[in-house]
C-alpha cells in the first residue's frame, strides 16, 4: 500500500511536469529566467520541452540511518532543488523536511537519541557552506556557524556530545569542535594548512583521526588530541621515498588499530589494518587487483563492508574481521554502489545503487537473511528504462602505445547507418566514468536522436592504478588531450560511428579538456560543449593555488611557460567549430573569468558561440529551472550543429 501511494504521488508530480511542458510548447518558445545571462542562444521552440518531458528523472541519495529506529534520511528533489526527506520504511512516503531555494545534500543524525540532525548548505552555489541544526520534534532550524565562512566535513563524536568539522574562518583554516546543543561552545581545535579532513573519533573520543590530503597520490594520516589539538603522525611516506596514499580510516572497536585503504607497495588501494602499538601494517585484500574505494566497519566490529571498483563497475564484498575471510553476498547487477552505511547495532547495510537502466536509489542489505530491500523508487520519466542501452567497455591505443578505455552507449537498433557521436569527458581530473545511470538528457540523445555516447577514462583517471593516475601531472598534461585525439581517430575505424559528426563535451576539468581538444583537433569535430571550463591553468592557479600538486607550480618559470603554451584561451584562433559554454556566476571552484576570457577570445574568430551564465548557481547547476533551460538549449545546439 505504501509503495502504491508513493508511486501515485510520483505520477501526480510527473503529470504536473508534463502539463507544464505542454503549456510551454503551446506558447511557441521557452523563455529564459531573469537570473540567466544569455548570449548567442536563439529562441528555443517549446516543442523541445515537450519532447524532453518523457525523460524527466529523479534520484535519491542516502544520508544517514536513524540511530534508534529503522528510518533513513535521504536527499532527493521534488521541487526546484534537492532537499532532505525522511523515509520510515522501504518504499514508504518520502516526507520532505527542508524547503530551501538551494540544495541540501548532507545531513547526519545526533548519534544516539536522534531527535535532531545537523545539515549543511550554501547559498546560490557560492561554496560558503553553513551548518544548521534541525529539531525533529518542532521542525525548527537554527544556524550553528558564522554565516560567512566555509564549513564542511562534519563528524560526530561517539558519545554524540560534539562534532568536529573543518572551516576557513577569518582566523585561518582550522578544525573546529562544536556541541550543536550549545552553539557558543564552537571553538578552533587546531590550525591546518591545505586539505585536512576528519574521518574518525577514537572509541574513547580522546583523539580524532584526520587525513592530510596533498594530492590524489599523496594522503597521510594523523591523530589530533580532541582537547589540546596536538597533532601526531600515524601513517606517512618515507622521506625521499615514493608517494603513498592512505584513505578512509576507522578505528577498530577496541581502539587498538585503524582500518585504512592504501596504495603502499601496490598499484591499487588495498584494505589494511594498522596496529597502533606495534606499528605494523597488515594488508587484508591482497587477492583483489582493483581499488577498494569504500569501506565501513559494522557497529559491533565483526564485519567490514567494502566496495571495489572493477573497471568502472562496483562490487559489494563483506569481510569477517576475526577470520579476515570474505563472506558470500548476493551479486548485484552491473552498476555503481555508493554511500554504504551500517545501521546501529543491527547487521543491516544501507547503500545507493544505480545502473544504466535505473536511477540512483537507496537499498538495504540484511546480512543475516541476505534480504535486499528497496527504500526509494525514483522516476525515470514515462519511458521504459528496460530498453535503455547497457554500457559497452571499449579500448583504444593512444599515441604512446598505452591502452585507454571507456564506455560506449549505443542508440536503439532502429537507428541505422553510422551514428553521430558525443564524447563526454569526466571532471576531477581524477574522477572516472562509471557504468551508472546517464540521466534524462543523455538518454534522450540516444533514444530520440540516435546519437552514440562515449565516456572515456583518459590518463589521470582513478581506478586504474596510481601510475595511470599520475600520467597527466605537471608537464604531462597534454598527453591526456592526446588520448582524446586517439579516440577521435579510433572512431574513424568504426563502421557504426560517424567520424564526421562528433561533439566533444565535458564539465569542470572535462570542460577544460574539451576546450584543449577543440583547439588541437578542430578538423576532427563538428562542435563542442563546455560547462565551467578552465581556459588557462595559469590563471586558474592564481585563484586556486591548492591545485598546484596536480597541475604544477605556476610560480616556476618553465611551468608557467608551459601553461601559457597549452592554454586554450591562447589557442582560441584554432576554434572554428561552434562552441557552447555554461557557467555559474558564484562558482568557487572554476572562476567565471575562465569562461569569460574564452568567450571573448573565440568571438574574434567569428565562430558561432553560445553562452549561458546563471547568476544563482555555482560549480554546476542544481536548480531545476536552470537545469531545464540549459538542457533545452543544449538539445537545440546538438540538433543545429551536430546532426545537420
Amino acid at each position: 500500500m505504501q509503495i502504491d501511494q508513493c508511486l501515485g504521488l510520483s505520477r501526480i508530480v510527473l503529470i504536473a511536469l508534463l502539463l507544464a511542458h505542454s503549456i510551454c510548447a503551446l506558447t511557441g518558445e521557452i523563455t529564459p529566467g531573469e537570473n540567466l545571462v544569455i548570449e548567442g542562444i536563439p529562441k528555443i521552440p517549446g516543442s523541445i520541452a515537450e519532447e524532453m518531458a518523457r525523460y524527466q528523472t529523479r534520484s535519491a541519495s542516502l544520508l544517514d540511518w536513524h540511530p534508534a529506529k529503522r528510518e533513513i534520511l535521504i536527499s532527493t528533489r521534488f521541487g526546484e532543488t534537492g532537499q532532505i526527506h525522511i523515509v520510515k520504511s522501504p518504499g514508504a512516503f518520502r516526507k520532505q523536511l527542508t524547503f530551501y531555494p538551494d540544495s541540501v545534500s548532507a545531513a547526519s543524525f545526533q548519534p544516539h537519541v536522534g531527535n535532531y540532525f545537523v545539515f549543511s548548505k550554501d547559498s546560490g552555489g557560492n561554496g560558503l557552506v553553513q551548518l544548521y541544526r534541525y529539531n525533529l520534534l518542532t521542525g525548527e532550524t537554527s544556524l550553528l556557524t558564522d554565516g560567512k565562512s566555509r564549513n564542511t566535513d562534519l563528524l560526530w563524536s561517539n558519545s554524540g556530545a560534539h562534532l568536529v568539522y573543518r572551516s576557513n574562518r577569518s582566523d585561518g583554516r582550522s578544525l573546529r569542535v562544536l556541541n550543536p546543543s550549545d552553539p557558543k561552545s564552537d571553538h578552533a581545535l587546531t590550525s591546518v594548512e591545505g586539505g585536512w579532513f576528519p574521518v574518525a573519533w577514537s572509541p574513547d573520543d580522546r583523539e580524532i583521526l584526520v587525513i592530510q590530503s596533498i594530492s590524489a597520490n599523496e594522503r597521510y594520516l594523523w591523530l589530533i588530541n580532541a582537547v589540546t589539538g596536538e597533532k601526531r603522525s600515524v601513517l606517512s611516506g618515507a622521506s625521499g621515498g615514493p608517494k603513498v596514499s592512505y584513505d578512509g580510516g576507522e578505528f577498530s572497536r577496541d581502539g587498538r588499530g585503524i582500518y585504512v585503504t592504501t596504495d603502499r607497495d601496490s598499484e591499487f588501494l588495498r584494505l589494511a589494518y594498522f596496529d597502533l602499538t606495534s606499528k605494523r601494517l597488515t594488508f587484508l585484500t591482497d587477492q583483489i587487483k582493483w581499488n577498494v574505494e569504500q569501506f565501513a566497519l559494522s557497529t559491533d566490529g565483526a564485519m567490514i563492508a567494502l566496495v571495489t571498483n572493477e573497471n568502472g563497475i562496483s562490487r559489494l564484498r563483506l569481510l569477517d574481521t576475526k577470520t579476515r575471510k570474505e563472506r558470500i553476498v548476493p551479486t548485484l547487477p552491473v552498476g555503481v554502489i555508493s554511500s554504504i552505511r551500517w545501521r546501529n547495532d543491527v547487521p543491516e547495510l544501507g547503500l545507493v545503487f544505480e545502473s544504466a537502466r535505473s536511477p540512483a536509489d537507496v537499498y538495504s542489505f540484511n546480512v543475516r537473511s541476505s534480504k535486499i530491500e528497496r527504500w526509494t523508487f525514483s522516476e525515470a520519466g514515462t519511458v521504459n528504462t528496460e530498453q535503455f542501452a547497457e554500457p559497452e567497455l571499449i579500448s583504444w591505443k593512444s599515441f604512446d602505445g598505452r591502452i585507454i578505455s571507456g564506455f560506449l552507449y549505443r542508440p536503439p537498433a532502429r537507428f541505422t547507418g553510422k551514428r553521430p557521436v558525443i564524447v563526454d569527458i569526466h571532471g576531477g581530473p581524477e574522477l572516472q566514468a562509471r557504468a551508472g545511470f546517464l540521466g534524462g538528457r543523455d538518454n534522450y540523445f540516444m533514444n530520440e536522436l540516435g546519437i552514440a555516447l562515449i565516456f572515456p577514462n583518459i590518463r589521470g583517471s582513478s581506478g586504474y592504478g596510481k601510475t595511470f593516475l599520475s600520467l597527466d601531472n605537471g608537464l604531462l598534461r597534454e598527453d591526456a588531450y592526446k588520448d582524446v585525439g586517439a579516440l577521435l581517430n579510433w572512431i574513424k575505424t568504426r563502421s557504426d560511428l560517424d567520424a564526421d559528426r562528433i561533439m566533444i563535451s565535458g564539465v569542470s576539468y572535462g570542460a577544460g579538456v574539451t576546450l584543449a581538444v577543440a583547439t588541437r583537433y578542430n578538423e576532427l569535430i563538428r562542435c563542442s560543449w563546455a560547462g565551467a571550463p578552465t581556459s588557462n591553468i595559469f590563471s586558474l592557479l592564481r585563484a586556486r593555488p591548492d591545485r598546484r600538486s596536480e597541475y604544477g607550480d605556476d610560480r616556476d618559470p618553465q611551468m608557467r611557460a608551459f601553461f601559457e603554451q597549452i592554454a586554450p584561451v591562447n589557442r582560441a584562433d584554432k576554434i572554428t567549430k561552434p562552441l557552447f559554454i555554461l557557467v555559474g556566476k558564484n562558482d568557487p571552484i572554476t572562476p567565471p573569468s575562465e569562461s569569460e576570457q574564452m568567450l571573448k577570445a573565440v568571438k574574434k574568430n567569428g565562430t558561432p558561440i553560445w553562452y549561458m551564465m546563471a547568476n544563482d548557481e555555482g560549480h554546476g547547476y542544481v536548480k531545476k529551472k536552470n537545469l531545464d533551460f540549459a538542457t533545452y538549449a543544449t538539445i537545440l545546439f546538438v540538433k543545429e550543429y551536430l546532426l545537420k
